[in-house]
Parts: C-alpha cells; structure tokens; sequence
C-alpha cells in the first residue's frame, strides 16, 4: 500500500526509525521528492513534539519543521507484536534509515545484517553522532559535535568565549549527507539489484563540513582561531557599519572589490599596491577598514544594499529571520507553502530544490502520532505482500 506520489522519488518505500532532528530532516526532504515515508515512533511519540515553546496551536513548531509528508504509527519495539511490524515494514521498504545508537537495533532484528538478509535490496542508512567503531557508545548530540570538531573554537569574538552556531548544523548538514548516499545506493541498486549499508556520523559531517579550515589543518598545519566576522582569507569579507545598521560586504575578488570602491566614490584604493590584490587587502584590512566605513557612515545598509548589488558586489543586511523570509519573498523565492487543507493546514518552508520536470510536492502535513497507524498495521499484517 502506496499513497498516490509524483516527484523524482515516486514509488519508494522509506521506513523511518529515526527521531529528532538529522534523520527527520532527510527524510523530509525525501518525501517531498515524491518517496512514501513511514515514521515509525515510540509509544510517547518523536522527543520534538514536546520540545516547545514555539507552538502553532498546541504543537511544536520543531516538529513541525521537520516531518510533513509523512505517515506515522506508533510502535513500541519491545512488544512482539509491534516488532513483528516493524519487521515487516522493512522488509518492504526501499530505504530503511535510523539514528539509534550503533548495534540498538539489533535486539529488535532491525539492524543491517537482519534486514538485508529479509530485505536483499534494501538501502539501509544510519545516522550516529561518532560512527560505529570505537565511538560508537557515544551519543551523538550536535551541541556535542559543534565543541569537539572545532566549530565553537572558530565562533565568536577573538577575545571571547567559543560559542555554538545559531542552529544545528550538523545535524542539518548530516540530514543532507544521508539523503546524498541513500541517493547514490539506489542507483548502484537500479544498476546491481543490491542494497547496502549507508553509513553517515555527525563528526565526520562537521569536519567535512568545516571545509577551509579543516584543509588549514589538514594540508597547511594550521589551526584556525576565532576571528569574530572576519575571514582569514579575504577582505573585506565581514560586516561594515553603515549610517544606520551593518551590512555584509563580500567583496571576494579584485573585480568586486574595485566597483566596490567606484561606487563608495574611492577611485585610488584599488590601485594601492597595499590593496591591489586580496592578499593584500587580507595582509592590511586594518588600514583599510577606515577607508570603507569612512565612506559607508554616509548611507544605511538598504541604500547601500541596492546601490552595490547594482553592479554586482555581494553585499546584504544583517536582517532578523522575518527579514530573511521577506527578502526571498522580494526575490520571488516563495519561501513558505501550505501543507494539509482546512484545520490541518500548516506553513512550512520550501523545499530547497528546484526541478524543471518533477518539482516537488507537499502531500501530507505532519502527522499527528499513530494517525496512520490502524492502516498500516493492516497493510502489515496482510497474509500477501501487495
């Protein structure tokens, strides 16, 4: 029993045994591209439907965040019976994906080695926050993560305490590294008939993720210190103040940085040999940051915002996250779309992904716990696979 699906992913079963944040995420984005997402629960539901305040009525707005487009039974896995369905729903699932503690699983025969044995084809992905080896009694929390890849090291003021990114990024960044290799297993199944197990860890996300300052390390034996805004590599790359309110100025190339400096009415700056080329402008950004904010106190930042984009210099507001939706909303992004009709109805944010031929599709709005249970169990339960 499928529901009715367009998109990409149309046709697949995904069996969802993860909670929170990371797994939820991917499979989301999942199921907006089409894929049948069955969110298995415990008893007392997803830990994010208590995680509150914000609510929208008198659910959390988290869980609201992360789980549209899917359908949800509740089953308590240390009952037979509810085990029994859970078997079955991975044995005939396309993907399988969880984010228990690495071998959690296998006292309910729902680990790797049990479903691929029921399940040849079947695409089986774990999320854990330290990998399965010597990291793998663990927990993996991405507060946790951001401390020890290095990530708080790097945030904040120079003169100030480390500080956790505004978000969980790892988490998020995770989510997408599993929606990556679920991806590339289904077309090496298409290719072979075999499934496989995908593997993705938060600590391995983050140090991919730290991008330029892992390879400072990795390559150059460098090891990155806080820097507030700025960035080691480029100036101006940071925010500026303006007459009113900062602006972000990413002047990243000598292109940028000489319409810059026309349009801040600074015609010799660029021509400075002490900021003709970035490593220049990096080498001395403390003799040239006057010169920028000299100019930039004569305007506020949306004045500034439009005359700079004008003529192609990365430049933007530092807005608040209303500002951020109204921005995309300015750019003809469409940045929320309503999930679920009357009473159910609820605005979520867009999937990020544009496709000319199978766009995607919001079907469902977050399930209410077991709301799709009794159906389910009785798909499960058939004699006959359908």
């Amino acid at each position: 029993m499928t529901t009715t699906a367009t998109g990409p992913l149309a046709g697949l079963l995904v069996a969802d045994f993860s909670r929170v944040l990371a797994g939820p995420y991917a499979t989301m984005l999942l199921a907006d591209m089409g894929a049948d997402v069955v969110k298995v629960e415990g008893p007392q539901g997803d830990e994010t439907r208590t995680w509150m305040p914000p609510v929208r009525g008198d659910v959390s707005t988290y869980y609201l965040g992360v789980n549209r487009g899917k359908r949800s039974i509740a089953l308590d896995l240390r009952e037979e019976a509810d085990a029994a369905v859970a078997r079955e729903l991975a044995a005939r699932a396309d993907v399988v994906i969880e984010n228990f503690k690495p071998g959690g699983l296998a006292k309910y025969g729902l680990d790797y080695a049990a479903v691929s044995t029921a399940n040849p084809g079947a695409v089986y992905a774990s999320i854990s926050g330290f990998g399965s080896g010597d990291g793998r009694h663990v927990p993996g929390y991405d507060l946790m993560v951001q401390a020890i890849s290095g990530l708080m090291s790097l945030t904040g003021d120079p003169d100030g305490p480390p500080y956790r990114a505004g978000i969980s990024v790892f988490d998020v960044m995770a989510g997408n590294h599993a929606v990556i290799g679920i991806l590339a297993a289904l077309r090496h199944r298409d290719a072979t008939g075999e499934g496989q197990h995908v593997e993705v860890n938060l600590l391995s996300s983050a140090l991919t993720g730290l991008v330029n300052h892992s390879s400072a390390y990795a390559a150059g034996g460098v090891v990155p210190y806080r820097m507030g805004n700025a960035h080691p590599s480029v100036f101006p790359y940071e925010p500026l103040p303006t007459a009113d309110n900062d602006l972000i100025v990413a002047a990243a190339n000598d292109g940028q940085f000489r319409r810059l400096c026309e349009v801040l009415d600074l015609p010799d700056v660029p021509d400075d040999p002490r900021f003709a080329r970035n490593a220049d402008r990096t080498r001395n950004r403390e003799e040239l940051r006057p010169l920028l904010v000299e100019r930039l106190a004569k305007r506020g930042a949306v004045d500034w915002f439009d005359a700079l984009t004008k003529v192609g210099v990365p430049c933007g507001p530092i807005n608040t996250i209303d500002g951020g939706f109204a921005m995309a909303e300015r750019f003809g992004l469409d940045p929320v779309v309503e999930v679920g009709d009357g009473d159910r109805a609820v605005p979520t944010t867009r999937h990020p992904i544009r496709f000319s031929a199978t766009p995607a599709a919001y079907r469902l709005p977050p399930p209410e716990l077991d709301e799709h249970g009794t159906e389910l169990r009785a798909w499960l339960t058939e004699a006959a696979h359908d």
